[in-house]
């Protein structure tokens, strides 16, 4: 098991895209690693788009950033919803000045943007926020998955394989 001991965040809010949640957070407990879903409230009930509901471990207030590794953030409605806490925006800028794995896909380049972190990125997202993420300095590619550096993106549900992968590699190499 080779994320033995590698804790993640998932962040979690309502209408979250049900794969590009649960699917990342399966595998990577398959791989050992611990993922917490961490969500405005603790112990809340948050329901996906197409219904599969996520119950918060943590709440943003109970999470002690440094003593996570990685950050997932899903696609879906939720990355609006999101982006709007402090929080959340303070997380995703600690995981980035500690080069820590970041992993978005879809609409999630959303937080990534209102946290201000894409200036000289290489990312994708799903197509309809392309030019939210080079209105905010990144370079986009339509591809599955790009890598760079610690910031690990993709577009859409199909792509998930190679970007769970991809995403597991960056936190096995940490």
């Amino acid at each position: 098991m080779r994320l033995k001991n590698k804790k993640i965040i998932a962040l979690v809010d309502h209408d979250f895209e049900d794969l590009e949640l649960w699917y990342p957070v399966l595998r990577l407990q398959e791989e050992g690693a611990m993922v917490d879903l961490v969500g405005e409230i603790a112990g809340k009930k948050y329901v996906g788009k197409y219904g599969v509901p996520a119950n918060s471990d943590r709440s943003f207030s109970d999470v002690n950033v440094d003593k996570y590794d990685a950050i997932l953030v899903p696609g879906g409605w939720a990355p609006d919803k999101l982006r709007r806490y402090p929080e959340v925006l303070a997380f995703i800028k600690h995981f980035d000045q500690m080069k820590k794995p970041i992993g978005q896909i879809c609409h999630a380049g959303w937080v990534l943007i209102s946290a201000g972190i894409l200036d000289g990125v290489r990312v994708t997202s799903t197509p309809g926020i392309k030019d939210d993420m080079t209105n905010a300095g990144a370079t986009w590619h339509d591809e599955p998955v790009v890598v760079d550096g610690h910031i690990i993106s993709s577009r859409r549900p199909p792509d998930l394989p190679p970007y769970v992968k991809a995403f597991a590699d960056k936190l096995a190499d940490e």
